[in-house]
Order: structure tokens, then C-alpha cells, then sequence
């Protein structure tokens, strides 16, 4: 049942929504990423490592290209890591749209829920953002101390978290945010496991940025099964 909600989900990529949304959500990711590269390099800079000198030698002038090469290559190692989590944050603000086109098209008899507020969106995505971030750099050390599962706790973390924050985007609109969470706590297996299978695309390039948009759709059918 879990597929069959994702491959509606999927069939419903043409929609003029959600198309909205994916794009959004990828320009504003890669806009805060380069923001965090700045900033780094804004550091780099005032560490100021052209006035090194080694007696004997002279100054050092080859060190700050070497560290503003290093903190490129840093964030694109962190990129791979943190853009999605990003990705999903930053595109949680706007998945009302997805979620409300799901039901247009698959439940048309239901009537249109009140708008979540742009204050509860937006607190609600910076403690979302702040979990995935931490959450995935924090794994980082755990890939490194246990690399031979780092495959499995990668599928299983994001798992877990996305499933949790796409079902709770999906159940609020209709049932207030503590029904949501009771409903959450009651199906935790399911919604893992669904949350699992959106993790999935997370380790295929550009395939990966569908997730935000496709989680929210599936997780969408997955909430209005739940409560039949």
C-alpha cells in the first residue's frame, strides 16, 4: 500500500504545483549553501594567512590558497550530506501546495483546510532544519567509526526523520497538531517505513531533489488511508 501511495505521488510530478514548489525549494537550497560558502571564506579571510612567516623562509602566501581550497572542497563534501536535509526544510514551508493539490486531484469531495499561518510554517521549518542538520552532521562521525554501516544508518536516520516531518505536515492540516502527533505515535512503523522509501532517492543525484515534493504527496495518501 506504501508504493501505491508513492507511485500516485509520482504520476502527479506534471502538476503545475508541484513543479512550483520542487523549484523553489532547489533555489533557495543552493542559495543558502553558497551563504554558508561565503561565510566560510569570510573566516578563512580574516584568519589572514598571507602574514605567516617562517624564519628563515619568508612569508607563506601559498597557505590561503590552500585553505580556500580546502573549504571549497569541505562544503562540497557537506553539500552531499546537507542538501537534502535543506532541501527538505526549506521546501516544508511550501508543501501545503502539494498537499492540497494531492487532494484536489485524488480527493475532491474533502473540503479545503485552513492555511497553516506563515509563523507556525516557519517555526516549524527551522526546527526541522535544526534536526536534519545535526542530525546528519553529527552521523558524519558514526560513518566514520562504523563505515560498514553507514549505508544502513543513513537510509535509517533520514527514514525516520522525513517520515515523521512529512506525516505531521500531512495530518496537521486536517487534525490540529496534537492529533497529528497521536496519530503519529500510533502508526511510528508504517510511517518509518515509508519514510525509508523516500530516503531511498536520497543517494541518486538530482533524483534526490524529487524527494521533498514526492514525500509530501505520498505521505499525503498515506495520512488520508490511515484515517479511513
Amino acid at each position: 500500500m506504501i508504493f501505491s501511495d508513492f507511485l500516485k505521488a509520482v504520476m502527479q510530478l506534471s502538476d503545475q504545483r508541484f513543479r512550483r514548489v520542487l523549484w523553489l525549494g532547489i533555489a533557495l537550497s543552493i542559495a543558502l549553501l553558497f551563504g554558508c560558502y561565503a561565510t566560510l571564506l569570510w573566516l578563512v579571510d580574516m584568519l589572514d594567512p598571507g602574514s605567516l612567516e617562517i624564519p628563515g623562509i619568508g612569508p607563506v602566501t601559498w597557505l590561503g590558497d590552500l585553505l580556500s581550497w580546502g573549504s571549497l572542497f569541505l562544503m562540497l563534501f557537506l553539500s552531499m550530506f546537507l542538501m537534502i536535509p535543506v532541501a527538505s526544510a526549506i521546501t516544508s514551508l511550501f508543501l501545503d501546495d502539494v498537499a492540497q493539490a494531492v487532494e484536489d486531484e485524488h480527493y475532491p469531495h474533502l473540503p479545503v483546510p485552513p492555511r497553516i499561518g506563515w509563523g507556525d510554517a516557519l517555526r516549524d521549518t527551522v526546527n526541522f532544519l535544526g534536526i536534519l542538520i545535526g542530525a546528519n552532521v553529527l552521523a558524519i562521525f558514526v560513518y566514520v567509526l562504523f563505515p560498514f554501516l553507514s549505508l544502513f544508518i543513513f537510509f535509517a536516520l533520514n527514514g525516520f526523520l522525513l517520515g515523521q516531518e512529512y506525516f505531521q505536515i500531512a495530518a496537521m492540516r486536517r487534525e490540529g497538531r496534537q492529533r497529528a502527533k497521536e496519530m503519529r505515535r500510533a502508526h511510528r512503523g508504517t510511517i518509518w517505513v515509508a519514510g525509508c522509501l523516500m530516503a531511498l532517492p536520497l543517494a541518486i543525484p538530482l533524483v534526490n531533489l524529487l524527494v521533498p515534493v514526492l514525500g509530501a504527496a505520498t505521505f499525503t495518501h498515506l495520512y488520508h488511508r490511515l484515517s479511513a
